[in-house]
């Protein structure tokens, strides 16, 4: 999941079909020659029969699917759309959500991925859950939720959370093209009508311009002379360069990367009116040009003292430390701001994973340096991490007591390392003597 040469990848880029190379579709009807795909699992006219009862299979169906792996896992039918040649029954493809997996691995597979012994159209959900929880060992159930954790709704009422999950239930664009990848989408993006259900989009990787066809890309690339995010460039060291878009005076630009961010981030609502937010682009340099490994927005003003509204990293260049370096470097444009600052709420999943790591182990270093008592407040200018988050953080950790109408840190010494390791490794390091960079000011 996430990424791959686009030199490399296939056609499609998923799982062969269930049934392997060179099976065809079956409508219930018999056995094709070669034995593949749904005809190898035909064993009587009156199984045939009863499948073909099935089909097409309803919205909510659950039914075991063959993914990636080549493996079959529980998945529920989210909306179902005739195949283009006929409209056989035996020939809808179905958009299905993987329950042991997080949204953003659903996708559209043909009936041939399906098994449709499994077929089951009225299942108690609870019941469901705990089945599925109990037929995984712990470390299947770690795996995944390292990777596919569900998380980021929390401030949505249940309302609010339907009316989304309907709205972005099925993804209308499935892979995009950026630079020297293809990489598979996540989530749903309310694209302009003209690109729904575009299966591949091109994206020019400088000026975030997308369009259908890999010609028009192509045309695009020999008249587009940008080289870089169109805006200052107010960090570089060795080959990183972060630059610094204005939404209002890149008003096209700030669009697109939110159509392109939206790919990836499940709870966000897309900004319209990027005229209020700056965008801090993360690149990697070469001779070829600044090329977008991620991003963090933000508001030009915010009352709730936010530093940071979106966060990305692309999935070619997640694990490498980048999400960890966007988050250290909207701190510290804090610090250059002399303001405390807190990112946005709700988060992304990754997002909160993140946010957690550094706080715990920024917090940890300066208590594991630091002789005699300090306080919340001390912490917070030291940082310019919120005082709340610094108290839910080192509440979580059990590093803090409430006595005689205070709280009280606990440092032990053996305990912070403890925690330090849990934590894991930080980020990339941000060379502040390589930060040019003064406070946004309302110009006129």
């Amino acid at each position: 999941m996430g990424s791959m040469e686009a030199s490399t990848a296939p056609e499609n880029g998923s799982a062969a079909a269930a049934g392997g190379a060179g099976g065809t579709a079956c409508n219930g009807a018999g056995a094709a020659p070669n034995g593949g795909g749904m005809e190898r699992r035909l064993r009587s006219s009156a199984a045939s029969a009863s499948w073909a009862a099935h089909l097409p299979l309803e919205v909510g169906t659950r039914v075991m699917c063959r993914w990636r792996d080549q493996k079959l896992h529980p998945v529920k039918v989210i909306e179902r759309r005739k195949g283009a040649s006929s409209s056989s029954p035996a020939d809808y493809e179905y958009y299905v959500h993987y329950t042991e997996f997080n949204r953003r691995l659903d996708e559209w597979v043909k009936l041939e991925q399906l098994d449709l012994d499994t077929v089951e159209t009225d299942v108690d959900e609870k019941v469901e859950d705990k089945a599925t929880s109990l037929k995984m060992t712990r470390h299947q159930k770690r795996k995944i939720d390292e990777t596919h954790v569900e998380q980021g709704h929390e401030e949505l009422d249940a309302a609010s959370l339907r009316e989304h999950e309907e709205f972005t239930k099925v993804k209308n664009i499935a892979k995009i093209e950026l630079g020297r990848y293809e990489i598979d989408t996540w989530y749903f993006s309310p694209f302009p009508p003209e690109y729904n259900d575009c299966p591949k989009l091109f994206f020019c990787e400088f000026c975030l311009n997308f369009m259908k066809r890999k010609e028009q890309l192509q045309r695009h690339m020999k008249k587009c002379d940008l080289k870089h995010p169109p805006g200052d460039e107010i960090y570089r060291s060795g080959t990183l360069s972060m630059f610094e878009v204005d939404g209002k005076k890149n008003k096209v630009y700030g669009q697109n990367l939110c159509y392109l961010a939206k790919l990836f981030l499940d709870h966000k609502t897309l900004y319209y009116d990027v005229d209020l937010f700056l965008f801090y682009v993360l690149c990697e340099c070469d001779d070829r040009g600044c090329h977008m490994v991620g991003y963090f927005s933000k508001e030009k003003h915010s009352e709730e003292s936010y530093n940071l509204a979106c966060i990305l990293t692309l999935p070619p260049y997640q694990r490498k430390g980048y999400g960890k370096f966007l988050i250290a470097f909207s701190y510290e444009l804090s610090k250059k701001e002399g303001k405390v600052g807190t990112p946005e709420r709700p988060l992304s999943d990754l997002g909160l994973l993140s946010y957690k790591g550094y706080w715990t182990r920024v917090l940890l270093e300066i208590l594991k340096k630091h002789k005699g008592n300090i306080s919340i407040k001390e912490l917070s200018d030291m940082t310019a991490i919120k005082a709340d988050d610094i108290l839910n953080t080192l509440q979580s950790l059990d590093l803090i007591q409430y006595r005689k109408g205070q709280h009280v840190i606990c440092a032990d010494p053996k305990v912070l390392d403890r925690h330090l390791k849990a934590a894991g490794r930080g980020g990339l390091d941000v060379d502040v003597s390589k930060l040019i960079w003064t406070p946004y000011k309302e110009q006129g």
